[in-house]
């Protein structure tokens, strides 16, 4: 899937994805379709609204 990232501000915290992730999930984690953890994508969802980045413009290490 994915290799571990550097973390950034815009990251949620373990509490936040807790909170967070029983509303996201409308499949499995390991669902053979999914190619990126959701965290992570959620992660990269976050980090262009925070900094108002376009999507190509999305640092490499994000999925």
């Amino acid at each position: 899937m994915s290799t571990t990232r550097k973390s950034y501000p815009s990251d949620l915290s373990d509490a936040e994805w807790e909170f967070l992730a029983p509303y996201l999930g409308l499949m499995p984690e390991d669902a053979p379709q999914r190619h990126y953890r959701l965290r992570e994508l959620f992660d990269a969802l976050r980090y262009v609204v925070k900094t108002g980045c376009q999507w190509p413009f999305l640092p490499n290490d994000f999925p």
